[in-house]
C-alpha cells in the first residue's frame, strides 16, 4: 500500500460519506480501494468510540487522519525510509501539514462553503483553485521555506530596513489598509504592525500564497482571501504588485482602492524612489542575512527563530571552503537535515509556542514532549546531535531558538561555542 519514494500523498474526503474530493502529491496515486480502506478503518473506529489519528505501516511509513468541523476529512500518507525522521517526528510533520492544508482551503474558499456541503460536485470544482497553494506546501519540503512547519514567518533581513518600513507603512495607508507587507524571494522583509498581529499560521499561508501568485508571472493581481482564524467567513482583497522580479508588495484591503488605481497612482509614488534599495535586498538572496553578518566557513545551515515576533531566518551555506565534493551534502539535503533537527529538538527538548489553533493534535504533541522530559529537574536549553553527515547544535533563550548545522570536522566539544558565537554575531549585526 505504501508509497515507495519517501513522498507524501494527501487525500481529501467528505467526513460523513467518504466521497473523495481530491488527491494531491506523490507520483503514484493510491488505488481507490486503498483510499476506501483508509476511510473505512477510521469510520469503524469512530463507531466503536475510538478516535484513530495515526498509524504506522509495515514499510515504516505513516498514515495520519484528521476531521475538520465534522465536514471534511484529510488523510496524509507518507512513504517510509527516506527522510531519516523517526515515527514521532514524521507524525508531527504530517499533523502540521493537515492543519495547513485545511487552512489553505479556508483561505481560498471560506469556511462556510467547506462546512455546509450542499453540492459535492461544485465543491470538487471549486477546490481546484486551492491546488496550486496545496502543491506549494507539498513541494516546499526541502526548498528553504520552513514556515509551514515552524509557523514562523520566513524572513529576509535587509541591509537598510528603515526606508522600506516607511514605504510599506505609507503605501498601506494610501491604499486604505492597515495590512501591508514587502516580500523578497518569497520572504518577508518588512510589514505593517497590523500584519504582524495576524495569527502566525495566517502570516505563513499568506506568504505561501504570494509565492504562488508570483510564480504565475503576473505583474499584479486582485485576489479574494479569507483569514482562517481572523475572518473565515468574510473575504478580504489581497492586492499584490511586482516591484522587481523577486520583489513584491501586498496589502489586505476592502472594496477600495481598485487594482488599477493602486497600480497607477500608488506603486510608483512609494516604490520608484527605492529601486536601488530593493536591488540591495535582492542581492542578499537565499542567504537571508546581510553581508554584515559573518558566518564561519564550516557552517552548513542555520535556522534562527525570534520567539516574540514569530519570525525566522534560515539559510544553507555551501561555500568554497566546503564544496559539495567535500561535504557530500547537496543543498536540498542540508535543508532536509535542518528541518529534521528542528523537529528533533522541538519534539524532545525545547518549549513550543503553539498559539496557532489550539487543536487536540497540538495538545497531544505537547504531552509527548512532557512525557519525554518526565523526571528531568529542569527545562533543557541546549542540545546537540552528531551524525556521519554533520553535527547539529540547538539552543533556546527567552527570546530566540537557534539551530545550527556544521561540518563533521568541527570538534564536538566546540559546538556550544560555535553556536553561541554565531547567534551573538547575527543578533548584534541585525537586532533580529
Amino acid at each position: 500500500m505504501m508509497l515507495r519514494d519517501g513522498s507524501t500523498q494527501l487525500l481529501c474526503l467528505t467526513a460523513s460519506s467518504g466521497v473523495p474530493l481530491f488527491t494531491r502529491g506523490a507520483s503514484k496515486q493510491l488505488p481507490f480501494s486503498v483510499i476506501g480502506s483508509l476511510n473505512g478503518v477510521h469510520m469503524f473506529g469512530g463507531g466503536q468510540g475510538a478516535l484513530l489519528s495515526s498509524c504506522e505501516t509495515e514499510g515504516g511509513g505513516k498514515v495520519v487522519w484528521k476531521v475538520f468541523h465534522d465536514s471534511v476529512m484529510l488523510i496524509a500518507v507518507s512513504g517510509g525510509g527516506s527522510s531519516g525522521a523517526c515515527i514521532g517526528e514524521e507524525e508531527r510533520r504530517l499533523q502540521r501539514l493537515l492543519e495547513n492544508v485545511w487552512s489553505c482551503m479556508v483561505l481560498v474558499l471560506g469556511q462556510d462553503e467547506l462546512v455546509n456541503l450542499r453540492n459535492i460536485e461544485r465543491l470538487k470544482r471549486d477546490l481546484r483553485s486551492c491546488f496550486c497553494l496545496i502543491d506549494k506546501l507539498l513541494e516546499e519540503k526541502h526548498q528553504g521555506v520552513l514556515g509551514d512547519l515552524t509557523h514562523c514567518a520566513d524572513s529576509l533581513v535587509p541591509p537598510n530596513p528603515t526606508p522600506l518600513q516607511e514605504a510599506v507603512d505609507g503605501f498601506a495607508q494610501a491604499a486604505d489598509s492597515e495590512f501591508g507587507c514587502l516580500f523578497v524571494h518569497g520572504r518577508i522583509v518588512v510589514a505593517t504592525e497590523k500584519w504582524w498581529r495576524l495569527a502566525p499560521q495566517e502570516v505563513v499561508l499568506l506568504c505561501a500564497l504570494v509565492r504562488t501568485l508570483s510564480a504565475s508571472g503576473s505583474a499584479s493581481c486582485d485576489y479574494p482571501v479569507f483569514l482562517p482564524q481572523g475572518s473565515p467567513t468574510v473575504a478580504h482583497r489581497l492586492l499584490r504588485f511586482q516591484l522587481l522580479p523577486g520583489a513584491d508588495v501586498c496589502v489586505l484591503c476592502g472594496p477600495t482602492p481598485s487594482l488599477q488605481k493602486a497600480e497607477t497612482e500608488l506603486v510608483g509614488r512609494f516604490w520608484s524612489p527605492l529601486i536601488e534599495t530593493l536591488r540591495s535586498c535582492l542581492a542578499v538572496g537565499e542567504r537571508c542575512l546581510p553581508g554584515s553578518v559573518p558566518l564561519r566557513p564550516d557552517v552548513l545551515a542555520l535556522l534562527l527563530i525570534n520567539r516574540e515576533t514569530r519570525r525566522s531566518v534560515s539559510c544553507v551555506q555551501l561555500s568554497s571552503h566546503h564544496p559539495l565534493s567535500d561535504s557530500s551534502l547537496s543543498k536540498s539535503r542540508c535543508w532536509e537535515l535542518l528541518k529534521l533537527f528542528y523537529i528533533f529538538s522541538i519534539s524532545r527538548y525545547f518549549t513550543q509556542e503553539e498559539t496557532l489553533s489550539g487543536s487536540p493534535e497540538e495538545s497531544t504533541q505537547s504531552s509527548h514532549t512532557e512525557d519525554f522530559l518526565h523526571g528531568f529537574s529542569h527545562q533543557p536549553q541546549q542540545c546537540y546531535l552528531v551524525t556521519e553527515e554533520c553535527k547539529s547544535y540547538g539552543l533556546q533563550t527567552q527570546q530566540h531558538q537557534f539551530f545550527l548545522l556544521v561540518l563533521p570536522s568541527v570538534p564536538t566539544f566546540a559546538l556550544r561555542t560555535v553556536a553561541t558565537q554565531t547567534l551573538a554575531d547575527i543578533i548584534s549585526a541585525t537586532a533580529f
